[in-house]
This record gives structure tokens, C-alpha cells and sequence, in this order.
């Protein structure tokens, strides 16, 4: 097991910047998760990391250790891929104990470390099969016993889940962290699914063009976000954004009927915001439908329902008034139907304020009212 440093890091390739500046350290044993949309650096970080790219400045450290120049096989790290890349002509045993066999391991040693992880991981059955011999799932369960077995410093993966169906998926996920949690080592993983990095990692790293946009645990960058892009990213359905105007101790919008009253922490926040336009966030069970026949309360607004969709467990409602949308998350019980008008409630104490240019949580460590 050991930390991982990041101070200073960038990657160029020509004059184009992939990697800016990255400032990271990783404790040992966390399980960190590398996220953010495609292009944006994940996976350029981690091939840093194992060494499969080179770094453009800065340095790169496992365990104290300034590994910035060192081949993979002096990096005491083991990869997971997208693609499993199992050696179709070895069975099972063989592929697990490939790398062992490389560093010239006892046969004796080998046989028992090849039981043992396999044991932990329920592939024992499997052992004398061929790859095309095995389901998505189990080929996955080899993949990550060929990194276990080497009982190296860190693990890295690189969307190892990403051919899986979405029923596996959700299966491999427990079965991933489980397994983080027993051995505790050290576990860089890399997705563009925000789904997973809120479940799987204990501290998520959110990357926007080559940039660390947040590191916070999954619930503090969902409960606050540093800004927009994280506010958006994280969270499905993401948050709402709204643009309004800050008019006489209200949140407006002049070409509709939408005025919500500011809260005493929107006040606090904005006491020194100079610009005229500020852009409210908020996530969508935070939006509630007004009972009809009951006056629109002050902190509601009037909405066209464009499009309901029911998801069994709950049902999402599309609305819209002039140019603002948003996504309410209901319950399955709600009866709003495509096409009418209906009074949707904002809870305001857990609305964001993003700078309009910026787009920095303006919001963010605030105190409620």
C-alpha cells in the first residue's frame, strides 16, 4: 500500500494542454475516484500514474518515492483496463498467474496465491476455462485477480466496468468496493459515470479540461459543489440552473411571472455581489408541485408541465416558463400530467447562488437561515 503524490503535474502534447497544473495527494488505502466527462484528463492522470505516459513537468510520487521517470514495472502498481485484455489462448489459471510466472515466483508460491485469490473473488469453478468461455462479469473477476494476486502498492482502473449491462454493473460496483474495503489498497479509478464515483469511491476528484474542478467525499461535492460545472456534473437528474435578477430583495425573472424572495443566507452571500444577474441552483427534489386549488405560495412559480415521465420509484416532471426549465424528481403517486399548468414549489434554504461569469458557488460553506 502506499500514497500517491501528484505536485505540479502537466502534460502537453505540442502547444495543447491535457493536464494543468495538477496538485493531488491520494492517502494510502483511499479508494479515489477520477471523474468527469470524456476529455477531460482522467485517464491521461492515471496512465501518468502507471507510467504509460510520460509527464510533460512535475513530479509523481508512490509511496515518497519519485517514480516521475520510472518504467511501469518499477512502479509497484497493477492496472485494470476497460477491455479486461485477458490472453485468449491461457485459461484461467494461467491468466491469473502470468505476471507471477514473469518474475519467476515458486511454482509452489504460485499455485497457492492463484487459490487464494481466487477463492476471494468465487472464481475458483472457473479456473481451467478459456476467456471465450466466460461471461462479462467473470472475465471481469479475472482481470482484477491478475492485478490482486501480485499484492501490489496501488491499483488502477481504467472504467473497468464500462462493457458490463446495466444490471452487472450495479452488482460489480458493491462487489468492487467490498473488495477495496478488505484488502485496503491504495485505488485510483477512473469513470465518466457520476453514478458510480457517488458510490464506489471514498473521495471523488472532478475533472474539467485538464482541470480538478472539487476533491471532496461524494456526498459533500453533491451537498456542496464548488461550482457550476461540479453542480451539474454530479447528480442525475443534474441541478437546475436558473438565471435571474436580483430586484428588490427578490430572485426575478422580468419577461415571466417569476419572482422568488431571497433567503437571509442568499442575503448574507450577495451582500458584496456587485453584478445584476446571478444564477440559482437547485437540485430536482427540491422542487415540489403545489397542490391544486391552493394560492401560489410566494416561494413557487407557475410552470408549463412539458413532459412527465414515470420511473416506477418516482416520476421526473419536465417544466418550463418562458425560458426557464427545470426537472422536478416527484413521487410515483404524483399526478401532474403533460400539458397543464401547475404551481411548483422551491425549497429555498437548500438553493445554490453561482456567480453569473464565473460560476463559483457563491453559496457554498454558507450557514442556512
Amino acid at each position: 500500500m502506499a500514497k500517491v503524490s501528484f505536485v505540479n503535474v502537466g502534460k502537453q502534447y505540442g502547444r495543447q494542454v491535457v493536464i494543468d497544473d495538477l496538485n493531488l495527494e491520494i492517502e494510502d488505502g483511499e479508494f479515489v475516484v477520477l471523474v468527469g466527462p470524456s476529455g477531460c484528463g482522467k485517464s491521461t492522470t492515471l496512465q501518468m500514474v502507471a507510467g504509460l505516459e510520460s509527464v510533460s513537468y512535475g513530479t509523481v510520487l508512490i509511496g515518497g518515492r519519485d517514480v516521475t521517470e520510472l518504467p511501469p514495472k518499477s512502479r509497484d502498481i497493477a492496472m485494470v483496463f476497460q477491455s479486461y485484455a485477458l490472453f485468449p489462448h491461457l485459461n484461467v489459471r494461467d491468466n491469473i498467474a502470468f505476471g507471477l510466472r514473469i518474475r519467476r515466483t515458486a511454482s509452489d508460491d504460485i499455485d497457492a496465491q492463484v487459490k487464494r485469490v481466487a477463492g476471494r473473488l468465487h472464481i475458483e469453478d472457473l479456473l481451467d476455462r478459456l476467456p471465450k468461455a466466460l461471461s462479462g462479469g467473470q472475465r471481469q473477476r479475472v482481470a482484477l485477480a491478475r492485478a490482486l494476486v501480485r499484492r501490489p502498492g496501488v491499483f488502477l482502473m481504467d472504467e473497468p466496468l464500462s462493457n458490463l449491462d446495466a444490471k452487472l454493473r450495479i452488482e460489480a460496483r458493491s462487489f468492487l468496493t467490498k473488495m477495496q474495503h478488505e484488502v485496503q489498497t491504495t485505488t485510483i479509478y477512473v469513470t465518466h459515470d457520476q453514478s458510480e464515483a457517488m458510490t464506489m469511491g471514498t473521495k471523488i476528484v472532478v475533472m474539467n479540461e485538464g482541470r480538478i474542478q472539487q476533491v471532496a467525499a461524494p456526498l459533500d461535492a453533491y451537498n456542496a459543489p464548488s461550482n457550476r460545472f461540479v453542480a451539474g456534473f454530479i447528480g442525475s437528474p443534474a441541478m437546475n440552473f436558473l438565471t435571474l435578477r436580483l430586484q428588490d430583495g427578490a430572485l426575478t425573472d422580468p419577461a415571466v411571472a417569476l419572482a422568488l424572495p431571497m433567503t437571509d443566507r442568499m442575503r448574507s452571500v450577495l451582500t458584496h455581489y456587485s453584478q445584476e444577474q446571478v444564477v440559482l441552483g437547485i437540485r430536482p427534489e427540491a422542487l415540489r408541485p403545489v397542490d391544486r386549488g391552493r394560492a401560489t405560495p410566494p416561494n413557487a412559480a407557475v410552470f408549463l408541465v412539458e413532459v412527465v415521465q414515470h420511473l416506477g420509484h418516482e416520476t421526473l416532471l419536465d417544466a418550463t416558463v418562458g425560458a426557464q426549465r427545470v426537472i422536478a424528481r416527484v413521487s410515483a403517486a404524483d399526478n401532474s400530467v403533460g400539458g397543464e399548468s401547475r404551481a411548483i414549489a422551491f425549497d429555498l434554504d437548500s438553493a445554490h447562488l453561482f456567480d453569473a461569469t464565473t460560476g463559483v458557488n457563491l453559496t457554498a460553506g454558507a450557514s442556512g437561515s
